[in-house]
């Protein structure tokens, strides 16, 4: 596999390297993380109100108000990381490879929980761990090892 080095056309007029290549990939990878959590989120905050209205009827839809609730927690505070996260990436920090990394820790982290803690079915759970995995194990060493990478957010 021929690697070519970063020419002038690979550059900003500042002389920044640009997001390109390979870098597309965890770019997409967030933009469609982000969409989907979103949507998860406007999902959690319907069912949280369909059970409010009913809250009052049975200590279980109490139990599940609470669920419900914590699930929406969880969601918000993946879409703001995973924002924050792309964020990093657009505006070519330095701390960005440190936090995707952490950002694809913390998606196999919640894939791991959703197939321990979830009531839902197994082979959900394992498509969803699957697919964070996958992204771990492709990303982490592009990120930790790829020399565009390096050029674009960790060198001046």
């Amino acid at each position: 596999m021929a690697v070519r080095r970063l020419s002038a056309q690979d550059t900003t007029a500042t002389g920044i390297p640009r997001i390109g290549g390979w870098l597309w990939l965890p770019v997409s990878y967030l933009i469609l993380t982000l969409l989907s959590a979103s949507l998860t989120a406007v999902i959690f905050l319907v069912s949280l109100f369909s059970l409010s209205s009913t809250a009052g009827v049975a200590p279980t839809q109490h139990a599940q108000v609470i669920q419900w609730s914590a699930s929406l927690a969880t969601i918000v505070a993946m879409w703001a990381f995973t924002f924050w996260t792309l964020r990093l990436l657009l505006r070519r920090s330095r701390r960005f490879p440190k936090i995707f990394i952490i950002w694809l820790l913390a998606g196999v982290l919640l894939a791991l929980k959703t197939f321990a803690f979830s009531p839902v079915t197994d082979e959900l759970a394992l498509r969803v761990l699957f697919w964070s995995l996958l992204a771990a194990a492709g990303l982490v060493p592009y990120i930790k090892r790829s020399r565009r990478v390096k050029n674009t957010f960790i060198l001046p």
